[in-house]
């Protein structure tokens, strides 16, 4: 791999003046690594669409889903991660970021062919350690390309990748898994290409296989593009005038200087529990619209992905703007702003999850996605803004590491077991000896098969079915009050905020 170049040009333009490049470059710039971002959403969550299917194919619980949606994903993205930040703080990053996407992407169509619940997980692994690849080198990459003024503004609009790219999953996974085999046969059949697949029984293709190729595929095209498009910039542009040329630091330099930021080690905090429940519930949310309100997988996607995924995206990018808007006049806006929105979406999230009425609850709802999303925006820009361009990776690729692990790793399993055990105790309040194994085969009939039940096996399908709906409802309404803890970690984060971020304490 490449060296990279380091530092700026002796002689050169105030570093913090300006970005490096002209405001056109940067903004091309800004918006490829944001592409980049929402492929790396879409092939990461699109499990989380496609619950509902894979668990009929393998005949598996939703403890086993948060499974595949957490540990299968997080573990090794956040270990792999730091070494890799530690790479981007040396070599090109560019080049790790191009390679990162044709790895995750390739992996995303891996998915597609699992015959197994444990080769799907190992297949996640493997999206788990391109995706490590991603961050952390375009983190960096954002803050040489834009001056600290601007700087939350611009990993604002890159943290729009979350929900644009949970989003965009939700309508092409759900869209696509609704489909059935004959359909999709008839299709590369209409355009000429049905002799590619020879004698292939489309018939027996079930549409989230085709979903998990269908979106991995075109990453690979991603990956190059990005490598021929986006310069490597020097290191440390847009930092103080004090910080250049300074040697590189070690890993436990930089753990050193956060450890003394108090903000820094809050606002983790905040954004770790954050995760926890935006993973758990995201999980999950797509099964919830399906079983409590009977919608469709391509209603319940569309609804999730669309009306929620954009008011997500407002509330990730308006953060950002309006701290940058309103820093000089209050400058812990950052603190906050995030606290105020995560705090406020509690009682909302409880009323949207828990009214019986759909139409009612999607205002709730919609609001609710739209403020407790105020924190990923801080969340990037304080874990940059508290180091200098020499640990900027790092430090990012460390706060990636905790809320990844804790958050991403054990949001889904356990909402997943919660969710489970939730079940269980409403079976056995059913007073009809039903448990998850005789549920199964009753959950799994389809519409035909249920039609023609009746009495006692209509009852007990009736039970599990509400048993199902109602064991996830609570969990997901349980999960959403924990954002009000996070809320107050952020809020905590302000009383040491000036002090420690470097653009302030360099004056």
């Amino acid at each position: 791999m490449a060296e990279a170049t380091v530092h700026a040009p002796t002689g050169a333009a105030p570093p913090a003046s300006e970005g490096f490049g002209t405001p056109g470059y940067r903004a091309y710039v800004l918006s490829a690594l944001l592409i980049v971002y929402i492929f790396n959403f879409i092939d990461r969550t699109i499990i989380n669409i496609l619950t509902e299917p894979i668990k009929l194919t393998f005949g598996l619980e939703d403890w086993q889903m948060g499974l595949l949606g957490g540990p299968a994903f997080a573990v090794l993205y956040t270990f792999i991660g730091i070494p890799i930040a530690r790479g981007a703080e040396r070599y090109n990053r560019v080049a790790i970021i191009s390679a990162a996407v044709v790895i995750w992407s390739l992996f995303t169509a891996l998915c597609g062919f699992a015959m197994s619940f444990m080769m799907l997980f190992l297949f996640r692994i493997g999206v788990s350690i391109g995706e490590a690849g991603c961050t952390p080198p375009a983190q960096s990459l954002i803050a040489d390309y834009f001056k600290p003024s601007r700087r939350a503004t611009a990993v604002s609009v890159y943290a729009l990748g979350v929900p644009l790219g949970g989003m965009l999953a939700s309508v092409f996974g759900g869209q696509l898994a609704g489909l059935d085999g004959a359909q999709y046969g008839a299709f590369v059949n209409s355009i000429g290409i049905g002799s590619l697949f020879g004698d292939l029984d489309w018939s027996q293709v079930e549409g989230w296989r085709v979903a998990f190729v269908v979106v991995g595929l075109p990453g690979m095209l991603l990956g190059l593009i990005v490598w021929r498009s986006i310069k490597e910039p020097p290191r440390g542009y847009t930092d103080p005038a004090a910080l250049q040329g300074l040697e590189k630091a070690s890993f436990k330099e930089a753990l050193a200087v956060l450890a003394k930021k108090p903000a820094y080690r809050h606002i983790v905090f905040g954004a770790t529990l954050a995760s926890f429940v935006g993973y758990g519930v995201a999980q999950f949310t797509t099964s919830f619209l399906l079983r409590t309100h009977g919608l469709t997988i391509q209603e319940a996607s569309l609804l999730y992905g669309v009306v929620l995924g954009i008011m997500a995206a407002i509330g990730v990018f308006s953060s950002g703007w309006l701290a940058d808007k309103i820093s000089k006049k209050y400058p812990n806006a950052l603190s906050w702003l995030p606290a105020i929105g995560m705090g406020a979406s509690v009682p909302l999230y409880a009323f949207g999850f828990l009214m019986p009425n759909l139409w009612l609850a999607v205002p709730a709802l919609m609001v609710a996605a739209m403020i407790h999303y105020f924190y990923l925006g801080p969340m990037y820009a304080v874990s940059g803004g508290v180091v200098d361009s020499r640990m900027r990776a790092t430090s990012v690729a460390i706060t990636l590491f905790v809320v990844n692990l804790l958050g991403y790793g054990l949001g889904p399993p356990v909402i997943g077991v919660l969710s489970t055990v939730l079940k269980t105790m409403f079976l056995d309040g059913q007073a009809l000896g039903l448990t998850l194994e005789t549920c199964k085969p009753l959950l799994s009939l389809g519409a035909e098969a249920k039609a023609l039940l009746g009495g006692t096996e209509l009852q007990a399908m009736e039970a599990c079915s509400s048993a199902e709906a109602r064991g996830l409802q609570w969990s997901i309404v349980i999960f959403s009050c924990i954002y009000g803890w996070a809320a107050l970690h952020y809020l905590l984060a302000g009383r040491t905020l000036q002090r420690d971020m470097v653009a302030n304490s360099q004056g």
